[in-house]
């Protein structure tokens, strides 16, 4: 393989596997907590509506959209996701925003799962719909990845390679040591995958502005692929900078205070952190 296709697989495996690490968080907390068969359930009732969404989405977008709005539309779109993780990552860097804790989002769901009714029939609804909504929230993100990375590059095999490693080396981890895969740093992750996404974005976004010149020919990038390299430096950069201007100052008041206040800001948003 070339090696624009290996920085595909890799780019996709990375945002793939931080999906993955979440959803499999949330059906693992239900299986051990309630019931196994009917967490399942609805992880392959998740499973199976993906499969029509991605085919629909697939075909629609291959279909009625040239290659040059395409890159304009998701291009824009992936560097809205990537901004959006860049942002949380920096707040977390900073210390202004509680640090993302699998571990923690396990008990969560785990009391959640104990303290909520069980029914008489022979499935759990709890177990089933909160299975299903995890992963079909996160494999949405998932196709999403999957499908504007493998479009703009011309390769939705290599990017659908990338995710099923990611999918494979998840439910791996999980079934090697059975509890949150708390052992991953996921806010580095996170925080890699999101200068992966900005800087894609940056590079088709500004290459899909050639759909309003005549021809609709997209944009051309000085050096071709190797400028998403000097993108992500630049993102990179960026986001440092942005760090080092917003950093909590060290000292008796920020020590007690600061990650207090980040924790009570980020409860609402512990269920979908990013």
């Amino acid at each position: 393989m070339s090696a624009a296709t290996w920085g595909l697989v890799a780019a996709t495996f990375a945002a793939c596997f931080v999906e993955m690490v979440e959803a499999t968080t949330i059906v693992m907390a239900m299986g051990f907590t309630r019931s196994w068969r009917s967490a399942l359930t609805g992880v392959a009732a998740a499973l199976g509506l993906l499969v029509v969404v991605t085919s629909a989405a697939g075909y629609a977008l291959d279909r009625w959209f040239p290659q040059t709005a395409l890159q304009l539309v998701v291009g824009g779109l992936l560097l809205i996701f990537g901004l959006q993780w860049l942002r949380k990552a920096i707040l977390r860097a900073s210390g202004r925003k509680a640090v993302h804790d699998e571990d923690a989002i396990y008990r969560e769901r785990t009391a959640a799962a104990e303290a909520a009714g069980r029914g008489e029939t022979g499935l759990d609804m709890f177990s089933f719909m909160v299975s299903f909504k995890g992963v079909f929230l996160e494999g949405m993100e998932v196709v999403f990845i999957v499908i504007t990375f493998g479009l703009n590059a011309k390769d939705v095999p290599a990017a659908g390679v990338g995710a099923a490693a990611a999918v494979v080396a998840v439910l791996g981890l999980a079934f090697a040591v059975r509890r949150p895969l708390s052992m991953i740093d996921e806010n580095l992750l996170k925080y890699g995958v999101g200068l992966l996404l900005a800087s894609f974005g940056t590079f088709w976004a500004v290459e899909g502005i050639g759909v309003f010149r005549a021809g609709r020919h997209g944009l051309a990038w000085p050096g071709g692929e190797a400028a998403v390299l000097g993108l992500l430096a630049v993102w990179f950069l960026l986001s440092r900078l942005f760090v080092a201007v917003l950093r909590v100052p060290a000292g008796p008041e920020s020590s007690s205070g600061a990650p207090d206040r980040a924790a009570r800001a980020d409860a609402p948003d512990r269920e979908r952190t990013r």
